[in-house]
């Protein structure tokens, strides 16, 4: 517990349970002192980082990450409507155990007091900030130089919970039992999205390289990340080979396709992805792209075989289709990754290279490791709302295309659908993403994406800020999330620690991004469009 030396020097007296039961915390919040019984307090903590979740009370900041726990933080000045300030190092946060750790922000912690029963005074004439509900008692304690008697008002934090998040108490009576069903409706929701996608459809991966549009299967990609500055080159490999780099404690070959397609190098460049894909043996290699553009769903009739003079090409052999987008005026080369060259020899490259010798540019506890992920992963694209990050499973995401420069707006919808746009000859609903989730609008600008869903039998977009990455998040990154409202916990049923729990990533699940009749009226929305409405623009 960080706390002052008042406060440990208090705790650490011992005490029988009568006398722990009267030992208090105090702490101040808008210039009126206040009291908690000692039991239930875990920590009292420097108030960390949040990262804010959406559709939640007013008076959550937001959800911390300490030691590996996600930790709700409750802003007691917003609960109790005074004004706002900003953190100074007096401010702490109280975890507070109410059937789940809860971090309460104060404006400073006191001491730790025991106080006898006669000294506690009913609460129901007192005026304060804070209303009298929401007090058990107050304390009068004799001031030392014989001034006014200081006053605490005994805070009743189960009280304040009940009110301030109403779905808690109804959600932890039931919470064994929504958790089975959660969990096996959501399997079921992941396993079954293959269903979604149509048979006559290609999911693919596309990326660039030296202007060129290239594309991979969606069901080869592990995962999608950024270059990082420095490799660790090795000695005596082909020139494609760029060398290793550390992806969460494994080793990871590198192909560069600027040099297996014999094209000039660049100089580093934030905007390079690498796009890891699995290989014949198991393992795995990342190939180096220039930038990666668009998760795809593309007709089968629009790919063709690679026209038999160029396929009996040695050359060409990793090459299997391309696609033809836009009505021919766009060229997509799908990329068959088990033509590439050379790859028999990235597995020995990992084998015989010494990770101690090997750069530690992503983790300074770097391991070999042959884990290549497994049933227990869960791979999910990720995208930013402002600063926060959330997550999908890739499987549910049909498309990510770029936001036209031009929506249909459709009269007499709700104020979170943009429009419509034309999804080559598909009419597509456009929903903002930060609108739906009670979050301010932010202008529109190149790095913002639609992603697509199918919900409901109808492929809907949602406007995002950016798409980050795609990454395999192990099972025992992924913990339940807080359940701080009814919609909140529907939609935002988990979240993933990342990078030594310092990165957190709320995962959302797609379905629940629109209700029954939110979703009816994106039927009636392109219903009404394709009916007779005015002219639609078109998007490529």
């Amino acid at each position: 517990m960080e706390i002052s030396d008042d406060l440990a020097s208090a705790s650490a007296e011992p005490t029988d349970e009568a006398a722990q039961d009267r030992q208090f915390v105090t702490f101040s919040v808008a210039d009126e002192m206040f009291a908690v019984q000692m039991a239930p307090v875990q920590e009292i903590i420097r108030v960390p980082t949040v990262a804010r979740l959406p559709l939640a009370p007013h008076s959550l900041d937001g959800l911390a990450n300490l030691r590996g726990r996600v930790l709700p933080i409750v802003n007691l000045r917003r609960i109790f409507g005074v004004e706002a300030r900003e953190h100074d190092d007096a401010t702490r946060a109280v975890v507070i155990n109410l059937g789940q750790p809860l971090g309460f922000v104060v404006d400073h912690v006191s001491s730790v007091i025991s106080v006898e029963p006669e000294e506690i005074e009913p609460a129901h004439h007192i005026q304060s900030v804070v209303q009298s509900d929401y007090l058990t008692g107050v304390i009068k304690r004799p001031c030392a130089e014989g001034g006014k008697d200081q006053l605490l008002l005994v805070l009743d934090f189960d009280r304040v919970v009940r009110e301030q998040f109403a779905s808690i108490a109804q959600m932890a009576a039931a919470r064994g039992n929504a958790r089975i069903t959660s969990q096996s409706s959501t399997a079921h929701d992941v396993s079954g999205t293959d269903d979604k996608v149509s048979s006559d459809e290609l999911r693919l991966v596309s990326f660039t390289v030296a202007g060129q549009e290239y594309a991979i299967d969606i069901a080869e990609v592990r995962e999608i990340v950024q270059r990082p500055s420095e490799i660790s080159e090795l000695p005596n490999t082909p020139s494609h080979v760029l060398g290793l780099m550390s992806l969460r404690q494994r080793l990871l070959p590198l192909v560069g396709l600027r040099h297996l397609f014999g094209l000039p190098d660049v100089e580093h460049d934030e905007r390079h992805r690498i796009v890891v894909v699995s290989l014949p043996d198991g393992g795995q290699m990342g190939l180096v792209t220039d930038t990666v553009k668009e998760v795809l769903s593309v007709p089968r009739g629009q790919a063709d075989d690679m026209p038999s003079l160029l396929s009996h090409d040695p050359g060409m052999k990793e090459f299997s289709a391309i696609c033809r987008l836009d009505n021919g005026k766009r060229l997509v080369s799908i990329i068959a990754t088990q033509h590439l060259p050379g790859l028999n020899h990235l597995s020995d490259l990992v084998a015989n290279e010494d990770p101690h010798t090997s750069s530690t540019q992503e983790s300074d506890t770097m391991s070999m490791s042959s884990e290549v992920g497994n049933d227990d992963d869960t791979q999910v694209v990720i995208f930013r709302l402002g600063t926060e990050e959330y997550g999908v499973p890739i499987m549910s995401v049909q498309e990510i295309v770029r936001v036209p420069d031009v929506l249909t707006r459709v009269p007499r919808t709700p104020a979170y659908a943009e429009g419509v746009i034309n999804l080559r000859g598909t009419v597509l609903p456009v929903i903002d993403q930060r609108t739906r989730l009670g979050l301010p609008k932010s202008e529109r600008n190149d790095r913002q994406r639609i992603m697509v869903y199918t919900l409901g039998g109808l492929r809907t977009g949602f406007i995002v800020d950016s798409v980050a990455e795609v990454l395999r998040i192990s099972k025992s990154n992924i913990e339940h999330a807080p359940e701080l409202s009814n919609e909140q916990a529907k939609l935002i049923t988990r979240v993933a620690k990342l990078e030594g729990d310092k990165r957190l990533v709320m995962l959302i699940d797609p379905d629940q991004l629109l209700g029954a009749m939110e979703n009816r009226g994106m039927h009636e929305m392109v219903s009404d469009t394709a009916s007779g409405g005015e002219p639609m623009a078109l998007a490529a």
